[in-house]
């Protein structure tokens, strides 16, 4: 079912997946998912219908039914091993983050240039750069995070590809290049500050048009 959704289906998924796993109920509707999300009913009953079945009209969905089929349709169902590479503040970070095994990945181990020998940052390994392929072919991984500097993201990007890893998800700030056949998702922090920061201000400009009459040239 997950090859027939849209990216923007998915990208909406795991907020379901969120708001339900909070809920103390055993039925609940695409009306109140959207209200509590804030989002359009029409959209969210279009996104839970094409992932599951099980909705009445006026009834809603069994909860367990419901959350089970988002969690099929992301894979969250089926764990994922990934490794981090750059162990550095924000690798780090990620390394702390218990959030992952919501939704069916575990983070096997991380990678860094400045690692001379193995060591251990809480239950993650941390191995120099030369054990990556190794490691990733003997574990069967094919996912990787790139935690580096741009600097150093498209060299830390070739070795990751060398070592058969076929989705990257890119917190360097630098559009690497890749292998036909890989998947890369970009996640630019500073961008998003950016954009909400733009968000806010014309917001805050719009309120303020309206509370004194006034709009700006």
């Amino acid at each position: 079912m997950q090859s027939t959704l849209s990216k923007a289906t998915l990208g909406r998924l795991p907020m379901y997946l969120q708001f339900i796993r909070r809920m103390d109920a055993e039925k609940v509707s695409a009306t109140q998912i959207a209200k509590g999300l804030g989002l359009g009913e029409v959209q969210v009953r279009k996104d839970l219908a094409s992932v599951c079945t099980a909705g009445l009209p006026k009834v809603g969905y069994p909860v367990s039914t419901l959350r089970r089929d988002i969690e099929r349709a992301l894979g969250a169902d089926v764990p994922v091993s990934a490794v981090i590479v750059g162990a550095g503040k924000l690798g780090t970070a990620l390394m702390d983050y218990d959030g992952f095994s919501d939704y069916g990945v575990e983070i096997a181990a991380a990678f860094d240039r400045s690692a001379s020998t193995p060591s251990l940052h809480g239950h993650v390994p941390v191995y120099p750069m030369d054990q990556l392929a190794a490691f990733c072919i003997s574990h069967h991984i094919r996912t990787g995070i790139l935690t580096v500097p741009a600097s150093a993201a498209q060299t830390a990007a070739d070795a990751m590809t060398a070592a058969g890893l076929t989705a990257i998800l890119n917190f360097a700030s630098y559009p690497i290049k890749v292998p036909s056949g890989v998947t890369v998702h970009p996640v630019n922090i500073a961008l998003s500050l950016a954009y909400l920061h733009l968000a806010a201000s014309e917001t805050g400009k719009q309120e303020e048009e309206e509370q004194y009459g006034t709009k700006s040239i």
